[in-house]
């Protein structure tokens, strides 16, 4: 499976997100999953990609050249990929993937979770969505999503378009008990009316 892994660079974080998620890396490769991710070699982002590759793990990097230039990519990666920009960036990360894991993260960890789950919704992407829920970093989220659906912006359908687990080992599993979304997404899209 490939693994698109959403994640932070912060080093100013609790440590504790960086060993979970050096924790997910190593077992993401250890059951073979390729993980592809943005690039990075500080943070959360460094973290996953070391833990896959202490592994022996397969670790794909898609970086933005200006970051390039700034010598933000990571060193060790079994392949980096340059593109032109942050746009190019998410669907290259995207495409291809079997499943999403986002980890903890600041604004472009949750642009790029949030716009996995409006593919979704739209019935262009179909494969499971998990958040590791680190902490209780995504709990305000879920409530949140959940007050989105109960002002009727989105249908109760759509709180199954992700899921949330709090331990790196669970991932994998959820990931594989999670089934593809379904085919009729784009008609579930719009919000109905109450019955």
């Amino acid at each position: 499976m490939r693994i698109c892994v959403y994640c932070a660079s912060s080093q100013q974080c609790d440590p504790h997100y960086h060993a979970v998620a050096f924790e997910l890396g190593r077992l993401l490769a250890e059951q073979g999953c390729t993980v592809v991710y943005g690039g990075g070699s500080a943070g959360s982002m460094g973290a996953v990609a070391n833990g896959a590759l202490s592994a022996g793990g397969e670790v794909i990097g898609i970086l933005p050249k200006f970051m390039a230039d700034l010598e933000w990519g990571h060193p060790g990666l079994t392949r980096l990929e340059l593109v032109e920009d942050m746009r190019e960036r998410k669907h290259r990360l995207l495409t291809g993937s079997d499943a999403v894991v986002a980890l903890p993260g600041g604004c472009g960890t949750l642009e790029e979770l949030f716009e996995a789950i409006t593919l979704k919704r739209l019935g262009l992407y179909f494969n499971p969505i998990i958040l590791l829920n680190t902490r209780g970093f995504y709990s305000p989220l879920q409530t949140f999503m959940q007050s989105v659906i109960g002002e009727r912006f989105m249908n109760t359908e759509h709180l199954s378009m992700w899921s949330l687990v709090d331990e790196a080992d669970q991932v994998l599993p959820t990931i594989r008990a999670t089934p593809r979304w379904r085919e009729d997404a784009r008609e579930i899209a719009v919000v109905r009316t109450r019955a």
